[in-house]
């Protein structure tokens, strides 16, 4: 059985190596190197502001956190037009605060005055789809460690998926992915009591995300077919009585448990087509929960669903 490391537990969030360096103050001589040359691989944000400004002090620090929540994939710069008043010339600013981003060196987005944190979120967010849709800073740390911790898991690497999900978490605390990535790992190990365990301890911020929603889920449908019994002898059952309906149903979750996903549809659909009304629409119930524990955007849930309405509404 494998374990989790220390650094998994819950705790503060800490900034990840480098954050500090994605805020910066600048000035007109250092212009050309913090803005037009950085901005050759990375979004640059200019904030234009003055200590006299009211609303530069309310920007200020918004900014600086949605920044900083990008890790990396977008920079802020910093320019005090008291003291540095030729680069806000040359771009005909006349009111401040006045942020413009730069793109390989030259000027893509911008807006006037304070915003809401909401509206900087999404302003980031632009900029970075048009920094990955253009080839460029498209590289993730966090997103690359998470994909190899999923391919570790898919390739019955338990240890290794858990020690990385680990890592993750004790950089970003919050990270519904990583901590539902390590539930799946106990759940994957059959140790489900833990799985149970470490979902009920998830921190408040993150134990109503879709993640944890999903991996939920699954749990559930693992902790059903535990009981399902034998496929081979539930197969026969069904063989002699193919209106053996709680026998289907427990071979399609004896199916699920096994990791045949596609047959395990396919045995829940049967008996919805013998008989909709079964166990109190218990079939259709179940794959219900199914599509939740695949997630709505997985080809055999888009699939089944048609599957479905074809049947229901025949």
């Amino acid at each position: 059985m494998f374990s989790i490391p220390p650094s998994s537990a819950p705790k503060s969030a800490a900034p990840a190596a480098g954050a500090g360096d994605v805020v910066k103050d600048s000035s007109d001589r250092a212009f050309m190197a913090d803005v037009i040359e950085a901005s050759q691989s990375v979004p640059v944000i200019v904030d234009f502001w003055a200590p006299w400004c009211g609303p530069c002090k309310q920007l200020g620090p918004v900014i600086e956190k949605v920044v900083r929540a990008a890790k990396g994939a977008v920079r802020l710069v910093k320019i005090d037009t008291d003291q540095n008043p030729m680069v806000a010339s040359q771009l005909r600013i006349q009111s401040i605060p006045a942020v413009y981003a730069f793109f390989q060196g030259r000027p893509v987005d911008g807006f006037m005055g304070a915003k809401p944190e909401s509206e900087l979120k999404a302003f980031v967010d632009k900029l970075v789809k048009l920094a990955k849709s253009a080839g460029v800073g498209a590289d993730d740390p966090l997103e690359e460690a998470l994909l190899q911790a999923k391919e570790m898991l898919e390739e019955g690497d338990l240890q290794g998926a858990v020690e990385l999900y680990s890592q993750i978490l004790h950089e970003e605390p919050e990270n519904a992915r990583a901590y539902a990535g390590i539930v799946r790992c106990f759940i994957a190990a059959e140790d489900l009591e833990k799985a149970k365990t470490m979902l009920a301890r998830a921190p408040d911020s993150i134990a109503k995300d879709k993640e944890l929603a999903v991996v939920r889920s699954e749990l559930e449908l693992r902790e059903q077919a535990a009981n399902a019994g034998p496929i081979p002898e539930l197969m026969e059952k069904i063989a002699v009585d193919p209106n053996d309906h709680q026998s289907r149903f427990d071979l399609a979750m004896a199916l699920f448990a096994a990791g045949k996903r596609e047959a395990a549809v396919d045995e829940l659909l049967q008996i919805v087509r013998r008989d909709r009304s079964w166990n109190d629409d218990g079939a259709r119930k179940q794959l219900v929960k199914f599509f939740e524990a695949f997630g709505p955007t997985d080809p055999l849930t888009v699939q089944t669903r048609r599957k479905l309405s074809t049947i229901l509404f025949s």
